[in-house]
């Protein structure tokens, strides 16, 4: 019988493969003087209440005030934050997560006059103000976007009411991430032979990649099942969040809980049903790539669990760290030397957390701190660890330039175009690897990673879209959104994207349990149409070279400085328009011609 693998401590981690925690705080102490600090700088925003229309000078001391204490928050929040998710086992970083997490909500309490004194301002006034202050055309853009939502705004009081609810808002989340993340086990996944492997949130994807039929149906059902005996639990953790999404939407006076999430980073709510029409109109495209698979893999059945394996057996294999970093650096050559040497910088000061260790948040991810982003990996090795290599530090080096070319108040862009420069890094890389192979059975195996990205990014990622729109539907129509619910809708979605080639098997209706984006507040589709400006942004740099990098960087050092719309425009795509969605999918039906003339030689 196969060695159970085992999955390391984190002190038995070494240190240049752990992200350099110590940049931001140099030990726990120093954070709990900075907290004291916020603690004390929100006493005296508070003071500001009832005087922000008096005149430009208390305006901008106000602001000033502000700006100190959004680099106060992140810095506490980050170093809370990633501590906490280093080990979610730890009680000392869970506590301290929470009381960074409660200051943060004490800050927006005691600022909640805000917006309502400054939305009271009238325009000639606010116009007065800018002339006789200079000093506040720093400003100029965060007052703007207070000021856009005056439809929405309320009363100082019930301002001040709706930020005190700040944290039970936030429990469906922390309750769902401590459950999945810490509490929930599962029972190893057993292989054909009898061997035991770790099933984690952090290893089930790589356990589904395996070419061993049995243990990727051993990892689904172990997976499913186990998700299956706490359905009720999660049903309730999600309804939770569902009903606060839908509070907020109600307090503030919008018409759904989709259009006050998207009004909240100016995005129209006509993308995101442009997206859903376009991806519902190219069904066709991933039912063909689904019977392609069905025949590539000599199945009479094909299931779930069938979706993540190679189709070209073989040409897999395990890529170490380093190599996967020059690779990455490589491929990332049309970008130019400036962004290569940022990234290089990323690389080599730790930046990164690489490995998976017991208790660790399972995923990947970059947090835009101001000191440096930081970057989580729970890196395997496989080619798709590679890609989430390149994508978490296209997210990170994002980050970077708006933080350094914007102001603090300015530099936290929107999650609309987040994920625009993290696929287009994966674009490029693909690019890249494609351009340096002319072996048909390499070129195939790049191929189907490619069309998995597709698969996995705009249908999948619309998918779970289409879901959030459903459930907040759903309850908005005052329909129960029990557990029996839930997975009745998933899997009628999973039968619809994908169709009749593939076996719906039962334990996929309980996947919306173990996705944690359902509590991101319609944060999924900005996957598909991130990726699907990626494709159009990533040819255009491919193509046009300088002009079209020049143009990119502007994007990135964008920060909120403009809606997303106009900061996508400005880098060359309309994501106004369904068009770029269309593109993508037309380049994903090339690509499967490709792959079938390839497999057929």
């Amino acid at each position: 019988m196969a060695e159970t693998k085992k999955i390391l401590e984190r002190k038995e981690i070494e240190e240049k493969d752990r992200w350099a925690i110590e940049d931001l705080y140099p030990n726990d102490e120093a954070w709990s003087k900075d907290l004291e600090k916020l603690k004390a700088l929100t006493a005296e925003l508070a003071g500001f209440a009832g005087t922000l229309g008096k005149d430009a000078k208390t305006l901008l001391a106000y602001a000033q005030k502000v700006e100190e204490s959004v680099v106060l928050l992140s810095n506490l929040l980050n170093y809370s934050s990633r501590r906490n998710d280093e080990d979610t086992r730890v009680a000392k970083y869970q506590e301290m997560d929470g009381m960074a997490m409660s200051a943060y909500v004490a800050y927006a309490s005691a600022t909640a006059f805000e917006t309502p004194e400054i939305m009271a301002i009238d325009d000639e006034t606010m116009d007065r103000f800018y002339a006789e202050e200079p000093g506040l055309e720093r400003f100029r853009r965060y007052i703007f976007n207070i000021r856009r939502h005056a439809a929405h705004v309320l009363s100082a009081e019930q301002e001040k009411l709706l930020a005190m609810t700040g944290e039970m808002m936030q429990a469906p989340a922390d309750i769902y991430s401590k459950f999945a993340d810490a509490d929930l086990t599962f029972p190893d996944a057993v292989d054909k032979d009898g061997g035991k492997h770790p099933l984690s949130q952090g290893t089930y994807i790589s356990l589904m990649e395996s070419e061993d039929r049995e243990l990727r149906k051993s990892a689904f059902c172990n997976t499913y099942n186990t998700w299956a005996a706490h359905k009720n639990s999660v049903a309730s953790m999600l309804n939770a969040q569902v009903k606060s999404l839908q509070f907020n939407a109600n307090a503030r006076k919008y018409a759904s809980s989709l259009e006050a999430a998207l009004d909240h980073t100016n995005v129209p709510v006509s993308v995101y049903h442009n997206l859903i029409e376009a991806v519902h109109q190219n069904f066709d495209k991933l039912h063909r790539y689904v019977r392609l698979r069905k025949k590539l893999l000599g199945l009479d059945e094909l299931h779930f669990y069938d979706l993540y394996t190679q189709l070209v057996p073989g040409a897999d294999a395990k890529i170490p760290f380093e190599q996967a970093k020059q690779t990455v650096y490589d491929s990332l050559a049309p970008m130019g030397e400036d962004y290569r040497k940022i990234l290089k910088e990323g690389f080599e000061n730790r930046w990164i957390d690489v490995y998976q260790n017991v208790g660790k948040r399972s995923g990947a991810y970059s947090a835009g701190a101001f000191v440096h982003p930081y970057v989580l990996l729970n890196y395997s090795g496989t080619l798709d660890s590679q890609f989430t290599l390149a994508h978490e530090m296209g997210h990170a080096l994002h980050s970077y330039h708006s933080n350094k070319y914007q102001t603090p108040v300015d530099a936290d862009y929107v999650i609309f175009v987040a994920e625009v420069a993290s696929t287009c890094n994966e674009a490029l890389l693909m690019e890249y690897l494609l351009s340096k192979t002319t072996d048909k059975k390499e070129r195939a195996y790049l191929i189907n990673h490619f069309l998995e990205q597709f698969r996995a990014t705009l249908y999948r990622q619309t998918m779970f879209a289409e879901f959030e729109m459903i459930l907040g539907q759903l309850n908005q129509q005052g329909v129960a959104l029990t557990a029996e619910r839930m997975c009745e809708e998933y899997k009628k979605l999973n039968r619809l994207y994908f169709g009749e080639d593939i076996v719906i098997d039962d334990e996929i209706a309980y996947e919306w349990e173990r996705i944690p984006h359902f509590y991101y507040n319609y944060y999924v589709f900005q996957y598909a149409t991130g990726y699907s400006a990626a494709i159009a942004l990533s040819r255009r740099i491919l193509r046009e070279g300088e002009s079209a990098v020049k143009d990119y960087i502007g994007f990135l050092s964008g920060g909120c400085s403009k809606d997303p719309i106009d900061l996508l425009k400005g880098a060359g795509v309309d994501m106004s328009t369904p068009e770029p969605v269309n593109q993508a999918l037309a380049l994903f039906g090339e690509l499967l011609d490709e792959m079938e003339e390839l497999m057929a030689e």
